[in-house]
């Protein structure tokens, strides 16, 4: 049942595996977010469109070499059958870097399909004349896209209003301000010898939200010093409020 008044968003999926995909879409907040009405998640069998007894979507490539790769006419078949929301990204080592930044564009498009590959990719006229571009989810190599497409459907489904309960949620994850998130803690406060730290139990919250900045900013400098880089450096702010924790400036 909606919670609220504002269209859901769309994703297509297509893949040779639908029923795995839709298996794993239907699970814990992306689930959620779908029976809940604010995700339209809506996954397609490439193979739907297939004539042959063996519902064939691969071929040998033209020129010899190893593996198969899948062939246009499925593929445009089962896409045009369906007539998704564009933009149709094809899932590739070759595309767009997908990060939080593409993950909020994403959320806020009002739909967006993706393409599943699979074998040794897709015929190249797939990328040239059906797809609208393509997203990588990083300097690997897949069996196929559905584990990727799934990556992109939760990082993206979780922004979208509603599908999280606290909406807050999202505001200090990691990435959302080009800094690694904050540590967390919980029950109990002695574990093993090894305490919360004491601001976080002092009941000062302006404290407590200085500590978690300058915690932020120091795991980053330490674990990811190219986020900070891209973000221009370390103003003379924040690096005060670094030593004002005695985290010191690297």
């Amino acid at each position: 049942m909606r919670v609220d008044a504002s269209p859901a968003l769309r994703v297509d999926i297509f893949t040779i595996f639908a029923e795995m995909v839709d298996q794993m879409a239907g699970q814990s907040v992306i689930g959620r977010g779908r029976r809940e009405g604010h995700l339209d998640v809506r996954v397609h069998d490439l193979r739907a469109t297939t004539t042959d007894v063996h519902h064939t979507v691969d071929d040998a490539p033209f020129g010899g070499g190893a593996g198969m790769v899948m062939m246009p006419e499925p593929l445009f078949g089962a896409v045009e059958a369906v007539d998704p929301p564009r933009p149709l990204y094809y899932l590739s080592p070759a595309g767009r870097r997908f990060d939080q930044e593409m993950a909020d564009e994403l959320a806020g498009s009002g739909g967006f399909s993706l393409l599943c590959g699979r074998y040794e990719g897709v015929d190249e006229r797939v990328r040239e004349h059906l797809v609208d571009g393509e997203i990588s989810v990083g300097d690997v190599v897949l069996a196929g896209g559905e584990v990727a497409a799934l990556l992109v459907l939760e990082a993206v489904g979780r922004l979208v209003p509603g599908v999280l309960g606290n909406t807050a949620s999202t505001d200090d994850e990691s990435f959302s301000h080009g800094l690694l998130e904050y540590p967390h803690y919980t029950r109990p406060a002695d574990f093993r010898g090894w305490e919360v730290p004491e601001v976080l139990r002092s009941g000062d919250h302006g404290k407590v939200d200085r500590w978690r900045r300058a915690q932020a900013l120091h795991r980053t400098l330490v674990l990811r010093p190219d986020l900070i880089e891209e973000r221009g450096g370390i103003s003379d702010e924040e690096s005060s409020l670094i030593d004002e924790f005695g985290l010191g400036s690297s």
